[in-house]
């Protein structure tokens, strides 16, 4: 089955706005096409050093709906968000939708692109979730500690590293709290701090997720945060998973052991130094490795997801990966997946 085909028109003048504007995510104005209709949308470029890069990703806001176009330049199966994002939700935690594409724009055929959903308020609409306020972790500065992590210095602010997506006024006062009391509050008294202000088990759930897939940039940054109205607590949901599976963000193979069982932030330091919580996580993990995490269960979506695409892989010439580098990616998610669990395993015998 041809895979959908989105069009992009572009006058010259917002191309020329556009290209100018490169790294200041500014937007113009533009039309596309989609499943035969013609709306007006924004548009700008997307990414942090794949800006850089001949085949560029962008972010299309249509209908008060944003749609990231990853060109997915250093994955050589095109799927690893993809089958991230399909894999989040077996073990319960919401994760964007996803689509394989091919963008035009101008008629100029760009080849293939995943087409990823944006999270925000009509995420949540989507799967009935209230949500009264969400932010974005867009650096290392998002991992719940109060000292940057590059000079061990106290944080400027403790919002560093978020962008504040909705919500109201309140709500940044409420996120600083929560990392203020995190770095505070020890004992038991933290533990019963946290459990207040956090929804541990999704928590563990999404931390699972990153560890299983291999998402070494995913605990410090590449997640969103939002408060659920019905607990009034803070849930997790992932964001940019191309560097996983047994390659890292620039498309390098890496060893299946690259991200530790515990992973990396304060968050969950301090959450794991608490018996009941390791106990929980391990229950988590395990249930993982039983069911969604396991060949019979992955590999008949990476195999589906390949032949999907295989056609307009081979004929996209602006992609780095030859054709014969795409064919030969299941084996890559097999040992991974094979190698990983053993892995998960060994260290949950330690945890």
């Amino acid at each position: 089955m041809p895979l959908p085909v989105r069009t992009l028109i572009i006058s010259e003048s917002a191309s020329r706005e556009l290209e100018k504007n490169l790294w200041n995510d500014k937007y113009v104005p533009a039309k596309m096409k989609a499943n035969g209709t013609i709306v007006s949308v924004s548009v700008r470029y997307r990414g942090g050093h794949t800006r850089s890069y001949p085949k560029r990703s962008y972010e299309v806001v249509r209908k008060n709906q944003a749609f990231h176009y990853n060109a997915e330049f250093d994955d050589p199966s095109i799927i690893r968000n993809a089958l991230s994002f399909a894999f989040f939700p077996m073990i319960g935690v919401p994760a964007p939708r996803t689509k394989h594409v091919l963008l035009m724009i101008n008629g100029e055929a760009l080849g293939i692109y995943l087409e990823i959903e944006g999270v925000e308020k009509l995420f949540f609409r989507r799967r009935k979730i209230g949500a009264s306020a969400l932010f974005y972790a867009i650096n290392n500065g998002a991992d719940f500690g109060i000292n940057n992590p590059e000079t061990n210095r106290p944080k400027s602010s403790l919002l560093s590293g978020y962008e504040y997506r909705f919500g109201n006024s309140s709500e940044k006062t409420k996120l600083k709290s929560f990392v203020k009391g995190l770095n505070t509050h020890k004992g038991e008294q933290g533990l019963a701090f946290i459990q207040s202000r956090l929804d541990v088990n999704n928590y563990l759930s999404w931390l699972a997720g990153a560890v299983l897939t291999g998402n070494y940039d995913g605990f410090e940054q590449n997640y969103a945060i939002y408060r659920s109205q019905k607990t009034n607590k803070l849930r997790m949901i992932p964001w940019d998973y191309e560097g996983t599976w047994g390659r890292n963000c620039y498309g390098r193979i890496v060893d299946s052991d690259l991200v530790a069982v515990s992973g990396y932030n304060f968050l969950t330091r301090k959450l794991l130094s608490y018996s009941s919580i390791r106990k929980q996580y391990k229950t988590i993990l395990q249930k993982a490795l039983n069911g969604p995490f396991t060949e019979s269960s992955l590999m008949p979506i990476v195999e589906k997801m390949i032949s999907e695409v295989a056609p307009d892989v081979r004929d996209d010439r602006a992609r780095r990966w030859s054709y014969g580098e795409f064919l030969g990616e299941p084996s890559v998610f097999r040992s991974y997946i094979r190698e990983r669990r053993a892995i998960i395993q060994s260290e949950l015998r330690r945890l």
